[in-house]
């Protein structure tokens, strides 16, 4: 690995340079273990500890198969699906692993014990398979987690739709918490070349997810002038349906749970923000009664914030404990488009303000490789930036996926897997400049 840092940190190599290097036998890896998937039974979600699932282990380099590439990883980032996966919630992912392996001899080789997670990466391409020529080794890239295999034609108008979709580093072995991960070639786009290693690292799923959710004709088909209700606004994925909202002319009304989160959403540029903690909403009375009052009175502030107006479009994520709002809040003919379900997944709410008001309830998943490469354009033309608040070493992943599951964290946090300290890997200083503020902000408050 020594060498092939090396490589990456001279500004001399070439790509046969690159092709030349010669593979080590394994490498370090973020990994859960398939023995220990039920070390929390019993226990509560949110007393289920990440640093106790989470490994760094040695493992070895996977067999590189036609139409993929190995990738030296430099940085990472930790998303909700790898805390997910390092609690075993909603389940175990080695069934997914499992059944991906008795799709093909070469997919039994995610198949196995232990299960590297992550699906995010910022890197240099080592190795390219059969098949592969846009990418060549030495290619600095990043890479989105859509998997398919395309070969049913339900997927052609939209990947999404393929039924061998699967999230790399989640539903497949090989993910990006690494100093090498394997991933199909059509999972790469080129690395912003302003931003840093974990800068560049960080927009990845979040930024993709929402850019299908918020903008794409798949997702709630933004226009100029929409109010946009975003809940979680400067976490992972609301920051960035914050910025597109803004840069795409609509009006983002910002929900946030502290002072400290209102003042990022501001930083952004937003105007339209709830703290509903210090507003004290509680949209539930118990854990099966939900309060639709306070649905009226959270009603009532966003249209004293948008001039009388009800929004267009919902942002949900957190599922459970907002959706019964998020349906009654939405104008008629609005649409709500969800993409997880953070608090809960069993949602509930009174359908009668869906379907007399003629709303839409849309289903959003991950991201398309042309809604995936549209989003990370926009952050290389510094249209969108990276929210990156706080940088780990790979042998602390443990806490960081810690931090991320009990919310201690703001934007994103981002993950050191081969670069040896933050601040590396940015090739154009002067685009940087025009832009630093920005790619600071999540890191400034």
């Amino acid at each position: 690995m020594k060498d092939i840092l090396a490589a990456i940190q001279s500004p001399d190599s070439t790509s046969e340079d690159f092709a030349a290097l010669p593979l080590p036998e394994s490498y370090r890896a973020i990994t859960v273990h398939k023995d220990e998937t039920e070390m929390f039974s019993g226990l509560a979600t949110r007393d289920k500890d990440p640093r106790k699932s989470i490994h760094l282990d040695d493992v070895p380099v996977p067999e590189l198969g036609p139409g993929e590439a190995l990738v030296a990883v430099m940085a990472s980032s930790v998303n909700y699906n790898s805390v997910w996966t390092s609690i075993f919630e909603p389940m175990a992912t080695f069934g997914f692993l499992e059944r991906y392996g008795r799709l093909s001899e070469l997919t039994r080789r995610h198949d196995l014990p232990y299960h590297i997670i992550g699906s995010d990466l910022a890197g240099v391409v080592l190795r390219t398979g059969p098949g592969v020529n846009a990418w060549h080794p030495g290619d600095e890239v990043v890479a989105h987690c859509l998997s398919v295999e395309l070969e049913s034609s339900d997927g052609h108008n939209d990947t999404m739709l393929d039924p061998e979709q699967r999230i790399w580093g989640f539903e497949t072995n090989f993910g990006g918490l690494a100093e090498i991960a394997l991933v199909k070639s059509n999972q790469l786009m080129p690395k912003p070349d302003h931003l840093s290693w974990e800068e560049a690292a960080a927009p990845g799923l979040v930024n993709s997810t929402a850019y299908r959710q918020l903008v794409s004709r798949n997702g709630a088909g933004m226009k100029q002038g929409d109010n946009v209700l975003i809940w979680g606004a400067s976490g992972g994925l609301g920051s960035y349906a914050t910025q597109f909202a803004l840069a795409g002319g609509a009006n983002p009304i910002c929900v946030v749970s502290s002072e400290q989160k209102a003042d990022l959403c501001r930083a952004m540029g937003a105007e339209a923000i709830i703290d509903r903690t210090a507003e004290g909403y509680k949209f539930w009375k118990d854990e099966h009664t939900q309060d639709p009052r306070e649905w009226k009175r959270f009603g009532k502030r966003i249209r004293e914030l948008t001039g009388g107006e009800d929004v267009d479009i919902v942002f949900e994520h957190p599922g459970r404990e907002t959706f019964g709002a998020s349906v009654y809040v939405t104008r008629k003919g609005g649409t709500i488009v969800t993409c997880a379900s953070t608090s809960g997944y069993h949602h509930e709410y009174d359908n009668r303000y869906l379907w007399m008001s003629l709303k839409k309830i849309v289903g959003s998943h991950f991201a398309n490789y042309r809604e995936a490469w549209e989003a990370n354009r926009l952050v290389a033309k510094g249209k969108i930036h990276p929210t990156l608040s706080r940088v780990y070493s790979l042998e602390d992943t443990g806490q960081a996926a810690y931090d991320v599951h009990r919310n201690l964290h703001q934007g994103k946090v981002g993950v050191l897997c081969l670069a040896p300290e933050e601040g590396l890997g940015v090739r154009d200083h002067v685009k940087r400049a025009q832009h630093v503020d920005a790619i600071n902000r999540f890191r400034n408050i």
